[in-house]
């Protein structure tokens, strides 16, 4: 019985001590560890743009190949086969694309838009205000630098295309002179001249497609911002709405909302019209001018002027600004053999009205 009372009273002071030590203990605190915030998403531009960019590529590349000092009169329409060969909505798109993918290339750029990427919130507001007005694109740091890439790299194009415009309008009136032994075929009326002015517009209305190795490299081009190899240039603005377009992609694509879920976005943003409207311009001109042409020579005067100058042309007007009264006068040049067929088209139809 004692031995009971003994061992109750043992653990009554154990219980008791436990109690005071558990008193005297102090609670751990509850440390809240805020999971911090996603990081932004990477640079992403989808492959649409890249396949868009790579068609203009090539076409130029193709017009590029051209050269003056035809032998023969097949040579001339071979060569105006392939400068014919664009549907100018497509090739449009295509030189702003392309010039997205250009201003991609400049860190400048890429590295000040992703300042506001860190912050999710801040990073919607900029890619909401992108979308609802493109020109907001020029306000973000080094834009003047992906401007001049822009620029700098279409002009090289263009001055590539002039040079190959001078040598074949040269070769035109070069070909005339007495002592070109030429004469006597490139001044022979040509042949068929209905059949090949129809076969020029069936492949001016052709489908152009992308090249899958041209696009291949440009998208890596655009998304790892590197691989063009292009000289640094700067730009200020005022800018064309067609750099302004392409500004508003690339600034798209460097906060990461110009992914597959995107290509609305960027396929509306490619399409400028100015810059097509001078290539519709410059296509009809062409057509007119093919049909006011008799001899071959004449021929080789259109494809100089009307294909090979008016794409120098029409990239220029889309890449400087000029100060004109209204944008939508501003078009490939109109030449007197053009403009002559088409008061001779008007005139007929003028008359078959009457």
């Amino acid at each position: 019985m004692r031995q009971a009372l003994s061992r109750r009273g043992l653990a009554f002071v154990a219980m008791a001590a436990a109690a005071v030590l558990s008193a005297c203990s102090k609670p751990e605190p509850v440390v809240i560890v805020e999971a911090p915030p996603p990081p932004p998403p990477p640079v992403t531009l989808n492959a649409g743009v890249a396949e868009a960019a790579s068609i203009y590529v090539s076409f130029i590349r193709d017009v590029g190949s051209i050269e003056a000092g035809f032998q023969d009169a097949e040579s001339i329409q071979a060569a105006m086969r392939k400068g014919a060969a664009y549907d100018p909505a497509t090739l449009s798109r295509g030189m702003i694309a392309y010039a997205s993918i250009l201003a991609l290339q400049s860190p400048e750029f890429v590295a000040g838009v992703r300042t506001f990427a860190d912050d999710p919130d801040q990073r919607a507001e900029v890619v909401a205000n992108i979308i609802r007005d493109p020109a907001y694109a020029v306000s973000l740091p080094g834009a003047d630098v992906a401007a001049g890439l822009i620029i700098s790299t279409l002009g090289r194009d263009i001055a590539a295309l002039t040079v190959i415009a001078d040598a074949v309008e040269g070769d035109a009136y070069t070909i005339q002179e007495r002592n070109d032994p030429r004469r006597r075929w490139a001044t022979q009326p040509i042949a068929s001249r209905e059949v090949r002015l129809e076969s020029v517009k069936t492949i001016s209305a052709g489908q152009m497609l992308p090249s899958a190795e041209e696009s291949a490299r440009l998208f890596a081009a655009a998304n790892s911002g590197s691989g063009l190899e292009l000289a640094p240039a700067t730009q200020a603005p005022p800018y064309t709405p067609a750099v302004v377009n392409a500004l508003a992609i690339a600034a798209l694509a460097a906060m990461g909302a110009a992914g597959d879920d995107a290509r609305a976005y960027t396929e509306a943003l490619a399409i400028e019209t100015n810059a097509q409207f001078c290539l519709d311009m410059s296509k009809l001109n062409l057509f007119q001018c093919l049909a006011a042409s008799r001899p071959s020579y004449e021929d080789m005067f259109c494809l100089g002027r009307h294909i090979v100058r008016d794409l120098a042309t029409c990239a220029t007007q889309a890449t400087v600004p000029t100060i004109v009264a209204d944008p939508a006068i501003a078009t490939a040049e109109v030449t007197p053999v053009a403009a002559e067929a088409a008061t001779a088209s008007l005139t007929a139809t003028q008359a078959a009205s009457n």
